[in-house]
């Protein structure tokens, strides 16, 4: 059983009008969690000489590293392995991720094997009806093509912008459900989407959380986010924490 309170995330991309380490962690702080998913805004994984400067700070304040990403995918093994070294280094769970089309199914073994290497799984986002991995069919189709080391970081409301149900999606690859990030949208009549504090839009948060908590795999990291209120994010991402704790 997942510990949905204590392992409670936040994805540094809502942070990303704070550039340094110590401003994003002071967010962090004021927002009420200890966990992140840090993506490239916030740290170079290309660089390896920084990852232990990184790594140290967000120890230093109690944060814990669980997911980098999302990460891009094209079967560039020497670039991609970095990723790895990264998230080997600070304790990931996995690499929230998308494949190159053009790239595969060579992108898929590289990923693997480079997953199999530092024990780190692969976690492809669903991001939308515009992305090629935004529906249900095509990760069907993924994943009968790869090993378990290649799972999903369900992003739920890009799911319900694809025109799929999220908590559908979760039951289906549930076996493969290694990240989910806890995002609602509600849509005008243009179809337009537009950012919510989670549950406070379409998403059945109660019913998501209760997937994460008592049937996905050990470690499946929670990971809230929000893109809306870029310069001053934190009073909506303390209203999401408290959403969640609440329900879970």
């Amino acid at each position: 059983m997942n510990d949905v309170v204590k392992d409670l995330a936040v994805q540094s991309w809502c942070l990303r009008a704070f550039e340094t380490s110590e401003q994003v962690i002071e967010q962090l702080k004021a927002i009420g969690v200890s966990n992140v998913e840090l993506c490239g805004k916030h740290c170079d994984f290309g660089n390896e000489a920084i990852f232990d400067e990184v790594i140290a700070k967000y120890r230093a304040a109690g944060i814990s590293i669980l997911s980098i990403g999302v990460q891009g995918f094209s079967g560039d093994e020497a670039k991609e392995e970095k990723f790895f070294k990264f998230a080997k280094l600070a304790g990931c769970r996995q690499i929230s991720a998308s494949f190159s089309l053009a790239r595969v199914p060579g992108a898929y073994r590289i990923a693997e094997k480079l997953a199999d290497k530092y024990d780190v799984n692969v976690a492809i986002h669903n991001h939308g009806g515009y992305d090629w991995l935004g529906s249900r069919g095509m990760l069907s189709h993924v994943f009968a093509q790869t090993s378990p080391r290649i799972g999903l970081c369900l992003d739920a409301a890009w799911a319900m912008q694809a025109g799929e149900n999220p908590i559908q999606m979760a039951e289906q690859y549930i076996d493969r459900l290694y990240g989910v990030h806890l995002k609602d949208f509600v849509f005008d009549r243009a179809g337009r989407w537009h950012d919510v504090v989670v549950g406070e839009g379409n998403l059945d948060l109660a019913k998501m959380l209760e997937i994460i908590k008592t049937k996905a795999p050990a470690n499946c990291s929670p990971i809230i986010e929000y893109e809306a209120d870029v310069e001053n994010p934190a009073p909506a991402l303390q209203r999401c924490v408290a959403a969640v704790r609440k329900l879970a």
